[in-house]
């Protein structure tokens, strides 16, 4: 389908992307790699008056090791992360699940900051993210702000960026545990997942299975109170909404997320985490 009609501005700094949407207000959306605003756009699902492309703004595009912290640049592309040796080393729960992101066109346009703005439960990087407990920092007219992962999801699509904010820099801290793994289920390779699941040390995080992405808190209770493997994977669907859709009902992910939940603990126990 073909967008509805629109005004396309081009922002060369952060300073004059941050102008132009205080300028057009929420009539504006903002453009990064495209793979999250266009389809919107095209099945009129979005219709902004005002796309701001800041695609090309490289100064939002780095990974740097700052201590106890990896930080990245919003506009870091996942190809970018996937072939990082600060990321592999640092973080590689976060350099694997960008290289399973689509398919290779869309891992060097797609973008770290535009998957986890987006919102979409769906999504790969935002469970990561989830997992690994990152801070994301915003700037906006009120100035710059960090934002705990587990208080960025609010809704379907919706996050806690406030009208004219960015997302600039995603913070993630060096795991504390070596054990980490990251599994999910598709029809094909480059689809959103039906279930997914991020495993970073004791955080756990679900793909797909309630409005945002969420945390396996019953299962992290589970693990730290004890329970084998086998027995907190169990209670993987709890306190969780899974969409019910043809081909994969609401029962069949709440079946699929106990075991995709089984392996990755299995996996990272392996890598010297989660046992």
């Amino acid at each position: 389908m073909i967008t509805a009609p629109f005004t396309y501005r081009r922002a060369d700094s952060l300073d004059a992307a941050l102008a132009l949407l205080a300028e057009h207000g929420d009539e504006a959306k903002v453009l990064a790699g495209g793979h999250s605003l266009l389809p919107l756009m095209k099945l009129r699902l979005a219709a902004p008056e005002t796309v701001v492309d800041i695609g090309r703004l490289r100064e939002l595009s780095y990974v740097r090791d700052e201590g106890d912290v990896i930080a990245i640049g919003a506009l870091t592309r996942h190809r970018d992360l996937e072939a990082s040796d600060v990321v592999a080393r640092e973080a590689p729960l976060l350099a694997h699940a960008a290289g399973l992101v689509g398919d290779p066109q869309v891992r060097h346009r797609g973008t770290i900051g535009g998957s986890l703005a987006h919102g979409d439960p769906a999504a790969d990087l935002p469970a990561v993210a989830l997992a690994m407990d990152a801070t994301l920092v915003a700037r906006g007219p009120s100035g710059t702000r960090q934002i705990p992962v587990g208080e960025f999801f609010r809704d379907l699509f919706e996050t806690a960026l406030e009208p004219g904010e960015l997302l600039t820099e995603i913070r993630i801290p060096k795991p504390a545990s070596p054990g980490w793994d990251f599994q999910k289920f598709t029809r094909r390779a480059l689809d959103w997942a039906i279930v997914g699941v991020a495993v970073s040390g004791t955080g756990i995080a679900l793909v797909n299975m309630g409005p945002t992405p969420l945390r396996a808190t019953a299962v992290e209770q589970a693990l730290a109170g004890g329970a084998s493997i086998a027995e907190a994977a169990g209670r993987a669907a709890e306190g969780t909404q899974p969409p019910d859709e043809p081909g994969a009902g609401a029962e069949y992910r709440r079946h699929l997320v106990r075991v995709l939940v089984r392996r990755a603990l299995e996996a990272a126990a392996q890598r010297g985490g989660t046992s």
